[in-house]
């Protein structure tokens, strides 16, 4: 199935600022059963858009805006074509996790195991453990399965309750949050079960003859578990679905510090608003250059509360 893309992100500072120096992660990868068949980033004001390709594969495109600008807009146009994973069943052998353990006294998945910025083991998420008996079942699929059930069915989804710095604790505390929130967690406690475990920050599909929570025009995020004998299993606790064809993957890291949407700093004193849209629309795909795309429409505006100074980072997006 190929998809079409188009992310639009605008700043708006309340006096103009001098200078802006920003990267963004928004490119779909081509890895597995995706391939990114065009992509085009575009700023405006102009800029010279790079990039180069980080440790995970992402690619970061990266520019910086010297001159003296009121407003800052970042247009992502992608066309994308995903095939859907293979199923995998329900449950595994029950040898299936010693081939976790396995792969995690190898060494080379330390960083997926441990802890990370957002993802850290903390007394509520292990209150939360309990309350569910969150121990490692007959085998880790059957087990991450239940896990992701259990997280749909216990957590209210409900967009903008937390922040794009939330820590774990305020969704696990309200029992409510966002499809950022929920990875985190679902990721802390893959790993403290001894999976190795991913952050995935991208698109999903919204398939109106099936229900899901995430919102429209919005960036999703999920979960991908190494399990044996199928590699990389993504797990969706937003809508307590396997990932499929329609999730549509930019970014891969720890957690959402690797792999933020836009990341920068500009230069100068101001209040600054932001505003993000993003669309997603099923083929067919008329043409590679994306001549017909969805028309921008605000997704969130929110003020600063003070003004900010020299070389003050910009708003990130919190995955929704």
């Amino acid at each position: 199935m190929r998809y079409t893309v188009r992310h639009v992100t605008r700043f708006t500072y309340e006096t103009a600022i001098s200078e802006s120096v920003m990267e963004a992660r928004m490119q779909p990868r081509s890895d597995g059963q995706q391939r990114c068949l065009h992509f085009a980033l575009s700023t405006t004001p102009a800029s010279r858009v790079m990039l180069y390709q980080d440790h995970d594969g992402n690619t970061v495109h990266h520019f910086n805006v010297p001159g003296r600008h009121s407003n800052l807009t970042l247009t992502a146009d992608a066309l994308v074509d995903c095939t859907p994973p293979a199923e995998v069943p329900d449950r595994l052998d029950a040898g299936a996790w010693d081939r976790v353990d396995t792969h995690a006294a190898s060494g080379e998945f330390w960083e997926l195991i441990a802890q990370s910025q957002f993802v850290k083991k903390t007394d509520p998420l292990f209150e939360f453990a309990r309350s569910i008996d969150l121990t490692r079942g007959d085998d880790p699929l059957s087990t991450l399965r239940y896990l992701m059930a259990q997280m749909y069915e216990q957590f209210e989804y409900s967009p903008h309750s937390t922040r794009v710095d939330s820590e774990i604790n305020e969704a696990l505390s309200a029992r409510r949050g966002v499809c950022q929130d929920f990875s985190h967690i679902f990721i802390a406690l893959a790993r403290h079960l001894g999976v190795p475990t991913r952050y995935v920050s991208g698109y999903l599909f919204r398939d109106v003859t099936i229900a899901n929570r995430s919102s429209d025009g919005a960036t999703h995020a999920w979960a991908e578990a190494l399990i044996p004998d199928f590699g990389w299993v993504g797990f969706d606790p937003t809508n307590n679905l396997i990932a499929g064809g329609g999730h549509i993957r930019v970014a891969l890291g720890r957690d959402y510090a690797d792999v933020p949407p836009t990341r920068g700093v500009y230069k100068g004193v101001s209040a600054v608003r932001s505003e993000l849209a993003v669309a997603v629309r099923i083929g067919p795909v008329q043409s590679p250059q994306l001549v017909d795309v969805v028309p921008f429409t605000p997704w969130m505006s929110r003020d600063a509360s003070a003004p900010l100074r020299d070389n003050e980072p910009h708003e990130q997006q919190q995955q929704q």
